[in-house]
This record gives structure tokens, C-alpha cells and sequence, in this order.
């Protein structure tokens, strides 16, 4: 909700707060805002996913993708995950129905139509992922993703979705995520009935902050990378 998250404790709006989910650590609920919600809010309320529709997840070991598998996992939906060979196993252990590795297939080629695409990578253009929807599917390109310049990364393909949706059949909808508790409760009971649950790469102390970064910024991480502040400091403060 604001900077300074790296901290031992931090001032944060009361609306903005929700209960911890009983079954997971701090360290593994540390995992679940940011991307959970990305996720949520870009498949339920952006997307529209519906059951037994044909999702595709690109970026599917990720933070919000991993999230992201699960969810849709949730809403009925058949999934496909995108993610490299390293990852195709944890893709699979998290319920995608099917998965493509990315380093022997490019899925805007392979002939196969999805009703959703959610983007998490911004690897291909506009134009690819269009071949790659149905006639009236859904192209939903996450905000916090997608390299390149300011113009060129994230804003110039939501700039060229917005410009051409309205004169094609396909939906094409940026979007960006925002907090609050409510979408929080909804992640809670979703992770409480065992349907959904962070991944977690790697642990970092607080003092290796910088650590994590560096191992962030690689740009391969398996889920989510989490920094962790010593518990019996949280627990004497009743937090």
C-alpha cells in the first residue's frame, strides 16, 4: 500500500487490512497480496472467466502467475500455463491442465485458440496474442509486467489494446490492480479451503534485503521471493 515494506513493522490503513489465513506462516502469507489480488482482480473482474473456458496463463510460474493458474483453477476454468522446462513440473503440481514450455514452443504459433490470455511476460506483440485468441476471447495484459521503455513496455501495449479493441471482435483489457481488504477476505478463503496457495522460491532475512533483490531482479524466481523479520519480535508486540 505504500513504500518501506521492508521493515519490521509499518503503518498501513486499517481498511487496507485483512486476517491472516489460519493455515499458512507470516512468511508464507508475507507471498499473497500483491500477486494474489493482481490475480484475482485481473481474471474475475477484468477477464470475466467463466467455467470450462480455455485460459491461458503466460508467465505461469511467476507471482502473480502462479496465482494466477489457481485461481482460474478455481473458477472452473481448463488451464494452460506457459513457463519454462525447469518449471513445467511446479506448473502442473499447481493444477494447469496443460502446460508449454516456452524454450521448444511459442503457443501464438502452434494453432491452439484460448478464450482469456493473461499476460504476465509482454514477450510477443499485440498481433500474436490476438492469433492466439478465439474470435471473442479476452486479452488481458498485467501492468506490472512487460519489459522494454515506459512507452514501449507496459503502456505502449495497453495504449495499442485500447486503440484497436473497438474495432475488433476480441476484448482487449489492460488493466491494473488495486488493494483493499475485501479481494484479501476473498484470498483467505480460497487458501483456508485448500484451493489455493503461495509458492514461495526463496527466504531472505531482513538484513539481506539487497540479497533478494539482486536474485529478484534475474528475472527467473518460481513464485514469489519473501523477506523474513524475526517472529518472536512480531509475536511480543501481539501483532
Amino acid at each position: 500500500m505504500r513504500w518501506g515494506g521492508f521493515a519490521e513493522s509499518a503503518s498501513v490503513a486499517e481498511e487496507a487490512l485483512a486476517t491472516k489465513p489460519s493455515n499458512l506462516t507470516f512468511e508464507q502469507a508475507a507471498a499473497v497480496p500483491l500477486v494474489g489480488v493482481a490475480a484475482l482482480q485481473g481474471l474475475r473482474d477484468t477477464g470475466k472467466v467463466q467455467p470450462g473456458q480455455r485460459v491461458l496463463i503466460n508467465g505461469a510460474s511467476g507471482g502473480v502467475g502462479s496465482f494466477a493458474v489457481q485461481i482460474a483453477k478455481a473458477f472452473g476454468a481448463n488451464v494452460t500455463g506457459v513457463c519454462s522446462t525447469t518449471n513445467v513440473d511446479l506448473v502442473l503440481s499447481i493444477g494447469a491442465d496443460h502446460v508449454i514450455d516456452y524454450t521448444k514452443d511459442d503457443f501464438t504459433t502452434l494453432g491452439l485458440q484460448y478464450d482469456l490470455i493473461f499476460d504476465n511476460v509482454g514477450n510477443r506483440s499485440l498481433s500474436d496474442y490476438r492469433r492466439a485468441l478465439t474470435s471473442q476471447g479476452t486479452f488481458i495484459p498485467n501492468s506490472n509486467k512487460g519489459g522494454g521503455r515506459w512507452i514501449g513496455g507496459y503502456l505502449g501495449r495497453a495504449l495499442r489494446a485500447l486503440v484497436v479493441s473497438p474495432f475488433v471482435s476480441q476484448s482487449l483489457r489492460p488493466f491494473s490492480s488495486s488493494g483493499g481488504s475485501e479481494d484479501l477476505v476473498v484470498l483467505t478463503e480460497l487458501i483456508e479451503s485448500g484451493t489455493v496457495a503461495p509458492v514461495i522460491d526463496r527466504t531472505y532475512p531482513l538484513d539481506q534485503t539487497a540479497d533478494a533483490l539482486g536474485y529478484y531482479g534475474e528475472g527467473h524466481t518460481r513464485g514469489k521471493v519473501v523477506i523474513t523479520v524475526e517472529q518472536n519480535e512480531i509475536q511480543d508486540r501481539g501483532d
